[in-house]
């Protein structure tokens, strides 16, 4: 067989116990969701746990009662049969009242667990959820840190309830053994020691091929990630249009089928190794029982021990065999859930970054926005914006120019604390953002990104998402949904600001790409508060008709705020107080459009370009 113990990072027997510390965390976690339950737990475990060695103890009684009150009705035929075989029938009684004791103990573990089981699922997948809203966009980019939310996710969800069963039933079989030992002892120490050499080999495998399994489940995580991700797209309805325009099911298919190949040949192999080892080393405890049986049986026949003595001993010992193999398989189990959690507490303790500030008003209120000298690059990654500076006064705007994959949303990015710079500072009203309150800078900006959400809820909480508090405010969705344009279609669903959206739910509505856009530009307008207005190709799936109405109505909206608009169509762009070119992460050009004509360089080229396929 190969090594013995397995962990992550550490092989050595040492590294196996250093494992279950994750074991109190898990009943931590228990302890947090229900005391009630966990004492419950407790008590229906101490008395499934004594109880069957004290109806061992009747059963031998009462085969011993029986021999012994046929005895006496045989030797003394005039005897009351009643008052022979009475106290024979009360020892019957009273095993039968131990046999519903421990059913009642074992359906009460079995009702506490079902019920912890959606308590703690719940309480782990909402622990999961509140972390990933701490983590930064740049953290959700970085594939390994995905990684290791996937795994969390997958199993981490139903393995701290398995780690607490696991642990009551190993007290459970503890208390059994330590009863059962106590009446096995009155037979010969030896019978302990052959219960054990009997059960050793088999929780060793187990062990063994835990380890296997979870660094397996491990290392294949991206191999799973992307059998998820095919499954998504051959079934969405937001992929299949093209899937099927472009013929890619069968290419597709064929590779979610490589991948499962590749994961199942890889589960057969462990499965056989697994089960070959558990069966050869099994053989072992049914060896080394049949050896006691013997031993019992000898003993017996040589009057050592009574009849009923040897049906106590026989029973007693494959008890004791089977809470043993138990014992030693859920202690295998602990170290497999321990490993499994592992993957949830390192999840859980990734480091966040601090957001930090404290500022609700700038130093300097009405100064406007200023990038200072602002550099930003991923970390290990390309440089994407290179010593961008500018000055943003209210009621000025800015529009942003340049081919796909400059920079532009990045720089939008930053102004939201989505990213911080890697060099320089931005201010707002005088104040750098990182001493800015999160929730105080997000209220003070408007944004419509080009990747915007379709979110599959009703018309009005697909605008209410704008602004959190005035996420059920109809007066303010009416609003939003005239400003930006949408309310004319809106009025014609079936339900208005009722109807649901998207094809996921019953009775949904699906929108064409423009008035998808109208609803983002709309939950933009939502936050009232807010004195920077960011568009992102907010008009790029519209008619001209539309984009013209929407800038109209974008330019009266705004007077008096800060804007910013990214678009690749000049006829939106020529109107914006200052221009900038950027390309490759660096502003090449600024100024008005007339400057900039006038400059004839970039700018100009690409307006007189889109100029010409116009005339």
């Amino acid at each position: 067989m190969p090594p013995l113990f397995s962990s992550p990072t550490d092989t050595s027997v040492n590294g196996f116990f250093n494992v279950f510390r994750y074991s109190q965390r898990a009943l931590g976690l228990v302890w947090e969701t229900s005391r009630w339950m966990m004492f419950g737990l407790a008590l229906c475990t101490l008395v499934a746990g004594v109880l069957p060695a004290a109806g061992a103890w009747v059963g031998q009684l009462i085969v011993d009662g029986v021999v012994s009150a046929m005895e006496t009705y045989r030797d003394n035929s005039a005897a009351n049969l009643i008052v022979t075989i009475t106290p024979v029938l009360e020892l019957v009684a009273l095993e039968a009242l131990i046999i519903a004791l421990i059913a009642l103990a074992q359906r009460g573990l079995s009702a506490q667990q079902s019920l912890l089981r959606a308590l703690l699922g719940q309480k782990v997948n909402v622990m999961i959820l509140e972390k990933a809203g701490t983590l930064s966009l740049s953290q959700f980019e970085d594939s390994e840190l995905y990684d290791q939310l996937t795994r969390a996710r997958r199993e981490a969800s139903t393995r701290p309830l398995a780690l607490v069963n696991k642990t009551f039933g190993l007290l459970q079989n503890a208390i059994s053994l330590v009863s059962f030992s106590v009446l096995l002892v009155q037979f010969s120490p030896w019978a302990l020691l052959i219960l054990v050499v009997g059960a050793l080999p088999v929780f060793i495998s187990e062990a063994k091929f835990s380890g296997d399994a979870f660094r397996l489940f491990r290392r294949r995580s991206p191999e799973t990630r992307m059998q998820g991700y095919l499954e998504t797209v051959l079934a969405r309805e937001d992929s299949i249009k093209e899937v099927k325009l472009f013929g890619l099911e069968p290419l597709f298919l064929q590779r979610y089928r490589d991948i499962f190949n590749r994961l199942f040949t890889e589960d057969r192999r462990l499965t056989l190794r697994r089960e070959g080892w558990g069966f050869l080393l099994g053989l072992l405890g049914t060896l080394t029982f049949y050896a006691a049986y013997g031993w019992v049986v000898i003993e017996t026949i040589a009057g050592t021990i009574t009849l009923g003595q040897m049906a106590m001993y026989l029973m007693v010992f494959k008890q004791g065999q089977s809470a043993l193999s138990a014992s030693l398989t859920a202690i295998s189990g602990m170290y497999e859930d321990n490993l499994y959690l592992s993957n949830l507490y390192e999840y859980l303790e990734q480091p966040t970054q601090q957001e930090g500030g404290t500022l609700k008003q700038g130093a300097l209120p009405g100064d406007g926005l200023r990038f200072e000298d602002v550099s930003f690059a991923y970390p290990g990654g390309k440089q994407v914006l290179q010593h961008i500076s500018l000055h943003l006064s209210p009621g000025q705007s800015l529009a942003l120019v340049g081919e796909n994959g400059s920079g532009k949303t990045t720089l939008i990015k930053l102004l939201t604390r989505l990213y911080n710079p890697t060099q320089g500072r931005i201010l707002l009203d005088g104040s750098d953002l990182r001493d800015w309150e999160t929730s105080a800078l997000r209220k003070r900006v408007g944004v419509i990104f080009q990747d915007f959400v379709r979110y599959q809820l009703p018309v009005g909480e697909n605008l209410g998402v704008g602004d959190i508090h005035a996420f059920n405010d109809e007066a303010r969705w009416q609003q939003a949904a005239h400003n930006g344009m949408a309310d004319s279609f809106i009025k014609r669903m079936p339900q208005g600001y009722n109807t649901q959206l998207g094809r996921w739910f019953k009775d949904g509505q699906e929108l064409s790409g423009g008035q998808w856009q109208k609803i983002a530009l709309s939950r933009a307008y939502m936050r009232e508060e807010a004195d920077i207005l960011v568009l992102d190709e907010p008009t790029a799936a519209m008619d001209a008709a539309a984009e013209a109405d929407v800038f109209t109505r974008f330019r009266q909206h705004s007077r008096d705020k800060m804007t910013i608009l990214i678009s690749h169509r000049f006829s939106t762009v020529r109107s914006a107080d200052l221009i900038l070119v950027i390309d490759q992460g660096e502003i090449i050009e600024h100024g008005t459009h007339e400057a900039l004509l006038a400059i004839n360089g970039r700018y100009a080229h690409l307006f007189h370009l889109q100029a010409k396929g116009y005339r």
